[in-house]
């Protein structure tokens, strides 16, 4: 473990319009501290960093968790992008974790950072928790001091974004997915709120080699020689973590920041999970409470995303799937990650490739668990000083301001480059798209003819703007029938201390991530905000999604990342720019808030959604809801790694998401009665649904459960739990039982 800062470290027609953008994107993704303690650290060696540490409270803390999971089936999955990755079931709930943090002396000084099992952050999905969170507590939690930040998980429910481009696969937005995740996280955050109590914060940092993966590194070799060479890895490494203690010294849990894409989970999977990040909190935390159900911890467990543009947990690295052709299991192209100059075969690989992607997401999530027991466990830099943050908007359509070095630039209205359809080795492109082209000249003249049919021909004032990125998808012009890209972004930062969180509206590479954690610190410590222990992270996508931050050397390659940032080769510099110009906000006396561009327009009033709603379930003749299809083993006891299916006759989940509550339990049978010992929440756990008969409104579920190592024996059941839906009448609960089977 080391204390140090990470950026001083080398470190026509509506549907045929959406069904032409879906086939143009529907495979690509929409995708502590720097001095010493100078105080000494007790520690009591209790294991799962719950120890005992000194303290004197300088803070009120709170901490919260809540369940944000949608419709598990029939909905579109976020993050790919891939038309027909459609849920069928689930394999781990999402939730949203929440930390508060006010000053004891000060308590409106307070602010509140949310961590959500999302693909990303969203300005109308803050904006309904903004609203939710003020109404209940006015001039405590506001516009200005919530941040909304993501896993960047890619097998969750999608369709809960309010611009148009994210929702295509999705067939528009989906209110329910939206919901779900507002009325979770606002919950969340309440809990957090009743759960205030004095005390007091620590923050350090330690390595996590093997956790990730640069999937762009012939873009990253793009930036300046002496650059790169002040890192040791093409990836950052660094694992911080701000740790929060009772005023006992009890750990209550942490939030820590470790930048990984939540890609674990193969594009092909349709349950509906939470990816490694999501998978790190359930281990961490089932460590320090093991008989509390997930969900139901007090220990709050906040893996968080950083600089996660170019990264992948893929780290065996991206291979040709190409059975019968001379390439196949040979490495991708290092220039273009194609296989015989096409990038569908071409697919990264996690640790657990063998096994299963599920068993990989399992390796990279204990990484970073390993890397925040370590912390948790030894011994961490107190942190001081005042709770500030600043929040503004920023347009950033052709923005115009002036570089260090006094040359005036400006940004783009949105536009996506054609390597942005060729996809990324954690989830390939279609049809003759490929990363890194940068060529003025089309790769495919049909292409140049169709994108028109999309959105709007770009104008010279945009190609140049955009240049060298060739425009696929002129985003930032197409409005109807309304916003298919963001054009204004929260700008957003969180001090906590000597902590400070930009709070970045995108996704930025590695090298984005170290030059504006570089710059800001720099730029905190000259003004004197901060002392030389300042340590800035960065947190995101959050608040706003607008796609990608590339450095401008790797915006001219136009691989992926490139191709994705959306606002031309000056976005970072605008950002740096920008959030330098703000860091006086977070000064110990500062008072106010800085001017602002106006806030975005509310687009879901303008929302459309092609998907059709839940008709009716029948159990079918002769049967009813519940009945058990397919039963359990009886003859023979299970064993350790044995899976325990049985069916049952099913309704559409759709008609009861079961917020805070689960589709399925295993009970054990004990001192005579039933107890629920695993949920939907469970990794060992999976509930699958399909329809068998549109017509007749019949359905199966299956559930399945995976013994695990130091089950104890015993008699066991498992447990259905569903809701059905009359095509006249109310929703009706039922429950399943299998029959009884033993664990030997």
């Amino acid at each position: 473990m080391h204390l140090v800062d990470p950026s001083s470290l080398p470190d026509a027609d509506l549907w045929g319009m959406m069904r032409s953008a879906m086939q143009l994107v529907q495979r690509g993704v929409l995708c502590l501290t720097a001095f010493l303690a100078s105080t000494s650290v007790f520690w009591d060696g209790a294991p799962n960093g719950a120890g005992i540490q000194g303290v004197s409270a300088q803070y009120l803390l709170g901490l919260g968790i809540a369940d944000i999971t949608g419709p598990v089936v029939e909905t579109n999955m976020m993050g790919y992008a891939n038309l027909p990755q459609t849920d069928t079931g689930l394999h781990m709930r999402q939730r949203s974790r929440a930390w508060i943090v006010a000053d004891a002396a000060n308590p409106s000084d307070r602010v509140v950072f949310i961590n959500a099992d999302i693909a990303m952050g969203d300005t109308g999905i803050r904006r309904s928790i903004v609203s939710a969170l003020s109404s209940q507590f006015p001039g405590l939690y506001t516009n200005e001091n919530i941040a909304l930040s993501s896993t960047h998980q890619h097998s969750g429910v999608g369709g809960y974004l309010e611009d148009l481009l994210p929702q295509l696969t999705a067939l528009g937005y989906v209110k329910e997915t939206a919901d779900a995740i507002v009325a979770g996280t606002v919950l969340a955050v309440q809990r957090a709120h009743a759960s205030l109590a004095p005390g007091k914060l620590s923050l350090g940092n330690t390595t996590v080699v093997d956790g990730n993966r640069n999937r762009s590194p012939s873009a990253y070799l793009a930036n300046p020689a002496e650059e790169r060479a002040r890192y040791e890895f093409d990836q950052d490494k660094d694992f911080s973590l701000l740790r929060f203690d009772d005023a006992s010294g009890n750990a209550r849990g942490f939030l820590s920041f470790y930048a990984v894409h939540g890609t674990s989970i193969y594009e092909n999977n349709t349950l509906v999970s939470s990816d490694n990040k999501g998978m790190a909190a359930y281990l961490y935390e089932a460590s320090v409470e093991p008989d509390a159900m997930p969900g139901n911890n007090t220990f709050v467990a906040g893996f968080a995303q950083s600089n996660v543009g170019d990264t992948s947990p893929n780290t065996l690295g991206a291979f040709c799937e190409s059975p019968g052709q001379p390439w196949d299991g040979q490495a991708c192209d290092f220039e273009h990650s194609t296989c015989g100059n096409k990038t569908e075969d071409c697919h990264g690989r996690g640790p657990g490739f063998r096994i299963s992607d599920f068993e990989s997401n399992r390796i990279i999530a204990q990484h970073q668990v390993d890397g925040a027991h370590a912390l948790m466990n030894g011994g961490l830099a107190p942190v001081a000083g005042p709770v500030k943050w600043v929040h503004t908007y920023m347009n950033m359509s052709f923005r115009s301001f002036q570089l260090p070095n006094g040359t005036t630039v400006q940004t783009c209205p949105p536009a996506m480059g054609f390597s942005f359809a060729g996809g990324t080795t954690d989830g390939p492109g279609a049809f003759d798209f490929i990363q890194g082209d940068n060529s003025s000249n089309p790769q495919n003249p049909f292409w140049e003819i169709v994108k028109g049919a999309v959105t709007p021909f770009p104008n010279q004032q945009q190609t140049d703007c955009q240049f060298p990125k060739p425009i696929l998808l002129n985003t930032g012009f197409a409005h109807f029938p309304y916003e298919w890209s963001p054009n204004t972004v929260d700008i957003q930062m969180l001090r906590i201390g000597q902590l400070v969180i930009l709070v970045m509206p995108g996704e930025l590479t590695t090298m984005s991530g170290r030059r504006i954690r570089e710059a800001l610190r720099a730029k905190l410590i000259a003004e004197g905000v901060v002392g030389d222990d300042a340590y800035v992270v960065v947190a995101g996508p959050a608040n706003t999604y607008a796609h990608y931050v590339a450095t401008r050397e790797e915006y001219a390659v136009q691989r992926y990342e490139g191709a994705s940032t959306i606002f031309g080769q000056w976005t970072l510099d605008s950002y740096i720019d920008k959030y330098s110009s703000l860091v006086s906000f977070l000064g110990a006396d500062a008072k106010g808030q800085p001017a602002s561009d106006p806030a975005p327009a509310d687009q879901t009033s303008k929302a459309i959604s092609l998907r059709t709603g839940v008709v009716f379930d029948a159990a079918g003749i002769g049967r009813n809801f519940g009945d058990v299809l397919t039963d359990v083993r009886t003859s023979s006891p299970y064993k350790a790694g044995e899976a325990v299916i049985a069916t049952f006759v099913g309704a559409n989940p759709r008609n009861n998401l079961r917020l805070e509550q689960t589709f399925l339990t295993v009970d054990q049978l004990v001192a005579g009665q039933w107890k629920a010992v695993r949920s939907d929440s469970h990794p060992s756990t999976t509930y699958q649904w399909a329809r068998t008969s549109t017509i007749l409104g019949t359905s199966t579920v299956n559930i399945t459960w995976v013994v695990e190592d130091g089950t104890p024996s015993g008699t066991y059941r498992l447990t259905y739990f569903g809701d059905s839906k009359p095509l006249i009448g109310d929703i009706t609960p039922f429950v399943g039982h299998s029959s009884n089977f033993t664990i030997s």
